[in-house]
């Protein structure tokens, strides 16, 4: 069953040009590490500092393998420092989802 990580981000909303490097670095450094990166999504209109991203994986274990492997690559490892340092993230929830199919009839 596939399954998808939903993580909702509160961005401090003075800098959400960091966050926006950030989640561009993401574009090639989790699809390399395993995950299907579904997308990073900015704020446009409304609320000025929620940022969403959504990864599929085959599994709970698949997502379990790829935490262990973007901790240990030099450019997940990277950008998570940059985060750290830049202090652009004041809060991250992660939701697991499954889609929602038609019934087998």
């Amino acid at each position: 069953m596939t399954v998808t990580c939903a993580i909702r981000y509160v961005l401090d909303p003075f800098k959400r040009d960091a966050f926006e490097t950030y989640a561009r670095s993401w574009l090639t450094i989790i699809p390399a590490c395993g995950g299907n990166l579904i997308g990073y999504f900015m704020p446009h209109e409304g609320t000025n500092n929620i940022a969403h991203a959504l990864i599929s994986f085959d599994s709970l274990a698949a997502y379990e393998a790829y935490r262990a492997r973007i901790k240990a690559d030099p450019e997940g490892a990277a950008n998570f420092r940059f985060a750290e340092e830049k202090r652009f993230i004041l809060s991250e929830e992660r939701t697991f989802l499954r889609a929602v199919t038609r019934q087998k009839a």
